[in-house]
């Protein structure tokens, strides 16, 4: 069955990549373009790597850490603090 109709993905080809050490949507677009044109397919692409609605667990532990601001930049305005 297609996954991506854009560029005729099918989801065996997706598994394959998968197999082969794609672990999310943007890796499996990097090998194949699938999810790059339209869009479409990208929840059904997360759902046949697992990763549903919901991240994996062990991905949760994996996060990498918030980029600190610009030395030279200050922090932007807020609304409130126009008046």
């Amino acid at each position: 069955m297609y996954v991506c109709s854009c560029f005729g993905i099918t989801e065996q080809r997706v598994k394959q990549h998968a197999e082969n050490g794609a672990c999310t949507p943007r890796e499996i677009a990097s090998v194949c373009k699938a999810g790059t044109d339209c869009g479409g397919c990208v929840r059904r692409i997360q759902a046949l790597l697992g990763r549903g609605a919901f991240p994996r667990r062990e991905l949760l532990g994996r996060r990498t850490p918030e980029r600190p601001q610009s030395a030279g930049r200050a922090p932007a305005a807020r609304l409130d603090d126009a008046a």
